[in-house]
């Protein structure tokens, strides 16, 4: 099985509303029916209004949703292309692998929507460092800091291995994290700082530290989204661990 993920721009003229819905419905309801595995729809949305002061990136216009799916193939992907090339005039498609550090093992609500938000990143390492090296930072001490200064319940590492469309960004990585809805708002939530000023600040100059030593922090983006896990699914637990969900 493989992972693949685009990120979709919507029509200048079309309002994001009628967008969401298209895809929500529409295009949902056509993906599975050619079979995808785990499908996923993330979405700017009037649920994360709030957030969208998290927002950041270069990109103008900034992309408008993420959809996610497994194949047991990319190159399975053409039908899957057409349908989201049907709703969206611009796509950007890539195969990755997946690390998922945290899982969200709890069950979306009736309409598929993951509690919470999900906070988008899309990363270019930096040019001084290798890929070998910028894998090894991520992957070993990235790791360790995000789980350990934000409050996520759900950690998705998404190594690009392939880009899969024409003129799509040459990202890195894309990693998908969940919070709880009060982090839109509240830095001291977001920190996992219990509270303390001191502690959010401790966290926060300890994260942007680490992300400094291998990321192009620049020319990277971060959207603010809703998550819809189509037709209602959850990550299994790790054996041996903790419920995340």
């Amino acid at each position: 099985m493989e992972k693949v993920i685009y990120v979709l721009w919507k029509a200048e003229s079309e309002p994001l509303d009628s967008f969401n819905q298209i895809l929500l419905q529409q295009a949902s309801d056509q993906l599975l029916a050619l079979g995808v595995e785990k499908l996923q729809i993330n979405l700017v949305d009037a649920d994360v209004a709030a957030g969208q002061h998290l927002s950041a990136g270069p990109l103008r216009p900034a992309p408008s949703a993420m959809v996610s799916f497994w194949l047991n193939a990319a190159h399975d992907r053409p039908a899957a292309e057409e349908v989201l090339e049907r709703f969206a005039p611009r796509i950007a498609g890539y195969a990755v692998a997946e690390s998922t550090v945290l899982p969200n093992t709890g069950q979306p609500d009736t309409q598929g929507r993951v509690r919470g938000f999900s906070q988008l990143a899309f990363l270019f390492k930096l040019p001084s460092i290798t890929r070998e090296g910028f894998l090894q930072i991520w992957m070993r001490d990235q790791t360790r800091v995000g789980v350990e200064t934000q409050d996520t319940f759900y950690y998705c590492q998404n190594i690009v291995t392939r880009v899969l469309t024409p003129g799509a960004p040459m990202w890195d990585g894309i990693v998908e994290e969940c919070y709880p809805t009060e982090a839109m708002t509240d830095p001291l939530v977001f920190w996992k700082a219990n509270g303390s000023e001191d502690v959010y600040r401790a966290n926060y100059e300890r994260e942007m530290a680490n992300v400094a030593r291998f990321l192009d922090l620049e020319n990277g983006s971060v959207m603010i989204t809703s998550a819809y896990r189509l037709p209602g699914w959850a990550d299994p637990a790790p054996a041996g661990a903790a419920n995340h969900g």
